[in-house]
């Protein structure tokens, strides 16, 4: 009890905080999101989220370059097509450009950075969505009458499958399903296996939720979605069902988890972290990014404290790695 108890003590000097620290944030806990589209002759600056881009594959080499040089963890790509159909299939081709730009980013980095890759549908469907739609989806886009919801889950896990054969064949170390498909782990374990990339691993995004802070990302992939996706991402309300998606991502296989978004899910993150056996991850999304950004532009909040805060914040919830935007800024930061 005070006075003889005086927390204070430890924080006195910047070593002594320093020293006691509970929770540190590194460089190599982060992981950089890039978005790279087909036909750029420059990279094309996403206006809800300043400071990133649309690469080039030449700027996507240069940029992954950067990352590996700041010592960051890792790189995860997002390809944005040309064309799109209603099955996807600029995922699975070969020379889609996201395929292509895995091998770039693979020739231009080895194995001194980890390439992941986003294995979803959404960026390369005509109606958004992270499926195949079912019938009364596919009725509901013919007829324009209203909104398309429904994805058809078993039809799409075999071309989750093949999206990350397609994307291991091309370089990437880690491949990340995101649809929120029931089974698509186990799906792509089997694939993944019996084309002979057994040591491509799984970064499940286990607790995905139907959330608001996704806007600015879809500006950064031209998204054509019709509807929303909350008959397969998570209601915001539920934690529960949270540690269930996990639980089963666990059983399917998953090397790796991930909450999303962040910051306003630190106690989905907490209660994964204490519960799963593998790495855990959190993606500070585009919301998280042009919220703060927007903030510090009108002189609301000190810009880097406030970023360094919020990746702590994230850390100090469990995260073992977070996906963020500012990953190669702030590992600057970090290495004064």
């Amino acid at each position: 009890m005070f006075p003889t108890d005086r927390p204070r003590r430890l924080r006195a000097t910047p070593g002594l905080r320093r020293l006691v620290a509970e929770t540190d944030v590194r460089p190599r806990h982060l992981v950089l999101p890039v978005f790279v589209a087909e036909g750029l002759d420059a990279p094309k600056p996403i206006t809800s989220m300043p400071g990133v881009v649309q690469h080039t594959r030449d700027s996507l080499r240069k940029a992954a370059a950067e990352a590996a040089a700041a010592g960051v963890g890792g790189i995860m790509l997002f390809g944005v097509p040309a064309r799109r159909d209603a099955v996807g299939s600029g995922a699975t081709d070969p020379d889609g450009i996201l395929n292509v730009a895995l091998r770039d980013v693979r020739s231009e980095v080895g194995d001194a950075l980890p390439v992941m890759a986003d294995t979803c549908l959404d960026e390369f469907t005509d109606h958004g969505h992270c499926g195949v739609l079912d019938e009364r989806g596919r009725d509901a886009k013919r007829s324009g009458a209203g909104p398309i919801e429904t994805v058809d889950n078993d039809a799409t896990l075999p071309i989750y499958g093949e999206m990350a054969v397609a994307q291991a064949a091309a370089g990437a170390h880690v491949v990340a399903p995101s649809g929120m498909m029931d089974g698509q782990v186990g799906v792509i374990r089997r694939a993944l296996d019996e084309a002979g990339h057994r040591d491509t691993a799984i970064l499940a995004y286990s607790a995905k939720y139907a959330s608001a802070f996704y806007g600015p990302f879809r500006e950064a992939v031209d998204s054509q979605l019709q509807g929303d996706r909350r008959t397969y991402q998570q209601d915001p309300g539920n934690a529960r069902e949270a540690a269930r998606e996990v639980a089963l991502d666990l059983d399917e296989g998953a090397d790796m988890v991930m909450v999303k978004p962040a910051m306003s899910y630190l106690d989905v993150l907490r209660r994964v972290a204490d519960s799963a056996d593998v790495p855990v991850a959190a993606y500070q999304v585009s919301g998280e990014y042009a919220m703060i950004s927007a903030a510090a532009e009108r002189g609301w909040l000190d810009r880097e404290r406030t970023i360094l805060e919020s990746l702590t914040a994230i850390r100090r919830a469990g995260a073992d790695v977070v996906l963020t935007y500012w990953a190669v800024e702030a590992a600057a930061w970090l290495d004064r």
